[in-house]
């Protein structure tokens, strides 16, 4: 490629730097004219001070009593210097280009992510079909059990929570009138001879619906009991109600004369909503008039509602568009623990997450919940298409965790062709024509054209497993000989200290890291030359899961049991400093680190599983939550180049400017990431070869580093426009970047 970029040269607090093209498999260091991180990074992030303590996106934070380790303090260079100085060079022999790297989102049902989340049923417990359990410990029993449960006699058993009677009326579960072999439990209501008024049943909802101007679609199947029936029924009426003050927002009448006695009638109808509910207190009912109906029974299932979605898609329409203006390439899912199953029956069955739902099972998550597989394979697959994002894959690879806290199970190395046959008919289902059993199965259920799939991830976290070292070569060997051009994800390299993983080259290896903010930090410069000096030569990899989970403490050892006062619950300044440092260091090194992705993404804050997450969210739009962390990586992912300019260092060094540099296709525009983990500003100066004919920026930075988003006060940590920023100088840009801030500038070339 002619005349592309040489380079940017750069000067911080006169660091000078100069950046070049990555050519052919070069990583960053083997560019870089001075060595990483002068003096170790830690040093900068255990400078102690009184940081507020953040517990809740309702509230603003509170100021705990802890002392709470910040993410830094200036540090000069070995020459004394507080500033870099950098350049940029054109003109250079043709060389391969570099990808950027892809941002991604990881999904799992987790924190009712899913059911009660993303997937758009507005309902809860809708058809019956299991409940929720605590997993904890028993005394002088290994690992975890169930220590309570929604249904006392039978853990994750179905129960009637979220459903209540309306009038006179009794309501109860039964199962003497299934549905379906998949939904054999069903509501009963019995209106007794003297009820009047108005009689039915209503839904709370997940913690409440979302009531404002819009279409939602209500459905339900019912049967009445023949020998009760008295046929005087004119219609059922179906609505949306404040379950505070009682009022109507919209209602329906389903006209009938009748509903039979013999088999289950599937009613629908639309609910064109003009009102604006001040909260999501609201309620759905199912109503009849009781002089109509006194002395019958009816039986209900499958009840559903769906407000507007994302471009028609199965997903709630605003955290749909939450994931993709992020600027996500991909889309990984579904899972995460929740793909391998408290059991091995209990597993993510793919081919049981498609169809009608009244054929849908659902199946006991692995996060204390029942999973309803109303969002299942094809659901997924069609916001990958409306979102215009690739899916990563995860695939069940024959390992299930058995509750927690034990090596979990496995199938024997002998029974492997099992799980591998079932891979290859998921892949067919996805990807094969019409002419192929389960493509024509696929084409039945709607989607005649096959879907894209180039990324197969095999498990989960596999590391925590013995097995893993003979189950990853035969699900990796048997999917290449069927499809030679998927690429395949192993979810362990190194972590268990028993066995590594040999990943052919062309594989990925899936990194996770719930960290610190100094181990960000220190570990910039990881992914430099890290396929020469592991042996990896041809594998890439994926930031599957990643984000500062913890303050950064004397000992460096991440507690997971999340103590208050070292915890972060929810992302903030001082997250999103650390994890841009870190992504900083994957975007330097393109041939190295191809995906990337925070998790949790999402997370109800009426029960979360885990914390920090992405984004976090309630029934009302409204309160949707999108953190620091979000806010980093959607400015990240959408301001960069086509390619990856390595920086060269004249002056200055790293820490506590961070830095990376990349340029478009057309050699017009110039970004330059620059991050300061420091109390004090830094200057910088970069010269080009070419021109600086215009600048403009954009930073996230906030007065405190404990500052985070929450209800009310969404913005706190956000990208804003830098107004005060100096005009190029001819080849030359000179700028004090301000403490504790992330940045993006970008350069028009001349």
């Amino acid at each position: 490629m002619l005349n592309k970029l040489q380079g940017v040269a750069l000067v911080a607090g006169s660091t000078f730097v100069s950046a070049s093209p990555l050519a052919g498999s070069y990583s960053w260091a083997q560019w870089s004219s001075s060595p990483l991180g002068s003096g170790p990074v830690s040093s900068v992030l255990q400078a102690s001070t009184s940081a507020p303590v953040t517990t809740s996106l309702s509230t603003p934070p509170f100021t705990s009593t802890a002392v709470v380790p910040s993410i830094g303090t200036s540090q000069a260079d070995e020459t004394g210097a507080t500033s870099l100085l950098a350049a940029v060079a054109s003109s250079v022999p043709e060389i391969p280009s570099t990808q950027f790297i892809n941002y991604t989102q990881m999904f799992e049902d987790i924190s009712h992510s899913g059911d009660g989340g993303i997937y758009g049923e507005l309902l809860v417990n809708r058809a019956f079909q299991g409940s929720g359990a605590t997993i904890g410990s028993l005394p002088g029993v290994p690992g975890g059990s169930v220590v309570s449960s929604e249904n006392p006699i039978v853990p994750f058993g179905p129960v009637i929570t979220g459903w209540k009677p309306i009038g006179d009326v009794f309501i109860h579960l039964t199962q003497l009138h299934p549905l379906s072999d998949a939904l054999p439990i069903v509501l009963q209501l019995d209106i007794p001879f003297n009820a009047t008024g108005e009689v039915g049943i209503l839904n709370e909802g997940w913690w409440g619906i979302d009531v404002r101007p819009q279409t939602y679609d209500a459905s339900f199947y019912c049967l009445s009991n023949g020998p009760r029936n008295n046929g005087s029924l004119s219609g059922i009426n179906v609505s949306l109600r404040s379950n505070l003050t009682g009022e109507t927002w919209v209602t329906s009448k389903i006209p009938t004369t009748n509903v039979s006695s013999f088999q289950y009638e599937h009613f629908e109808t639309q609910l064109v909503n003009q009102a604006m509910a001040q909260d999501s207190n609201n309620t759905f009912a199912i109503t009849f008039d009781a002089s109509e109906v006194a002395g019958n029974t009816y039986y209900f299932g499958l009840t559903s509602l769906f407000g507007e979605t994302y471009k028609d898609t199965r997903i709630r329409k605003d955290l749909g568009e939450t994931i993709v203006d992020l600027g996500s390439r991909f889309f990984r899912f579904p899972g995460g623990n929740n793909l391998e199953g408290y059991s091995i029956e209990q597993r993510w069955k793919w081919n049981e997450t498609i169809g009608p739902l009244i054929n849908r099972k659902g199946r006991v998550g692995d996060w204390g919940y029942y999973n309803t597989n109303g969002l299942g394979l094809m659901e997924f697959l069609d916001f990958c298409e409306a979102g215009s994002l690739q899916p990563i894959l995860g695939v069940y690879a024959g390992f299930s965790l058995d509750i927690f806290g034990q090596e979990g199970t496995s199938f024997p190395e002998d029974q492997m062709n099992l799980i591998l046959e079932d891979i290859l008919n998921e892949i067919e289902f996805i990807t094969g024509d019409t002419s192929t059993t389960w493509g024509a199965k696929r084409a039945e259920y709607g989607h005649p054209e096959p879907y894209e799939l180039n990324f197969i991830e095999l498990g989960n976290e596999d590391w925590f497993s013995s097995t893993y070292p003979y189950r990853f070569p035969i699900l990796y060997q048997g999917i290449k000989h069927v499809y030679p051009n998927l690429t395949l994800i192993s979810t362990a390299f190194d972590e268990n200290d028993d066995y590594n993983i040999s990943i052919p080259a062309g594989g990925l290896w899936d990194k996770h890291d719930y960290q610190t903010p100094s181990f960000f930090l220190e570990n910039f410069d990881f992914y430099d030359n890290w396929q020469e000096t592991t042996d990896n030569e041809g594998v890439k990899i994926f930031i599957g899961e990643s984000s500062v989970f913890q303050y950064d403490t004397p000992s460096g050892v991440v507690n997971y049991s999340n103590p208050i006062g070292i915890h972060i619950p929810y992302p903030n300044l001082i997250s999103a400093l650390g994890e841009s440092v870190y992504l900083l260091g994957a975007e330097r090194n393109p041939t190295v680190v191809d995906f990337i992705a925070y998790a949790p993404s999402f997370a109800n804050l009426n029960w979360e599983n885990w914390t920090p997450n992405l984004v976090s969210f309630t029934a009302n739009w409204n309160e949707t939550v999108k953190s620091s962390s979000y806010y980093m990586e959607q400015l990240f992912a959408h301001f960069h180049g086509a390619e990856t300019l390595p920086v060269r260092t004249v002056s200055g060094n790293f820490n506590p400017l961070w830095w990376a540099a990349s340029v478009d296709d057309g050699d017009t525009a110039m970004y330059f990431k620059v991050v300061n983990t420091g109390n004090s500003s830094i200057p910088l100066t970069i010269n080009t070869d070419r021109a600086l004919t215009a600048a403009n920026g954009t930073m996230i930075t906030a007065p405190s580093l404990s500052s985070f988003n929450y209800i009310n006060n969404q913005t706190v940590v956000a990208p804003s426009p830098i107004t005060n920023l100096p005009s190029p100088s001819g080849q030359a840009f000179n700028w004090d970047v301000p403490a504790w801030s992330i940045n993006v500038l970008q350069f028009s070339l001349g």
